[in-house]
């Protein structure tokens, strides 16, 4: 048995790419908040954890890539997978930008799926 340390904030590198998939996890709620600074002419994001219960029990349990280099993964609008139940979300990358599974449903687009989040 592995003890796992609770982090509340973590740091990544801020890309055009990170920056869209965390503001997305912020909209549907896995984040409580982000910041993006600059530190040796290098931008970061800050990202604040979520956690629930006495546990403290993460919101997010698991994001697994899908999409790889050697394996692009497509979806049409119509058969996007639920993740889930509808419990998790799929980020996918569109003509339209970076749109979860249930954007991309409503607005009929396909596109690669990236990850999901559950």
């Amino acid at each position: 048995m592995q003890i796992q340390k609770k982090k509340d904030m973590i740091r990544i590198p801020a890309t055009k790419m990170t920056k869209n998939i965390v503001q997305i996890l912020l909209a549907e709620g896995f984040l409580k908040s982000v910041t993006e600074h600059r530190e040796n002419k290098k931008d970061f994001l800050d990202i604040r954890l979520k956690y629930f219960g006495r546990k403290k029990e993460p919101y997010i349990t698991e994001i697994k890539s899908i999409s790889k280099p050697g394996l692009k993964v497509h979806y049409d609008g119509k058969n996007t997978p639920k993740i889930l139940g509808g419990m998790g979300i799929a980020i996918l990358s569109t003509s339209c930008g970076l749109l979860t599974d249930r954007e991309a449903r409503q607005q009929k687009i396909g596109g690669e799926i990236l990850c999901n989040v559950w």
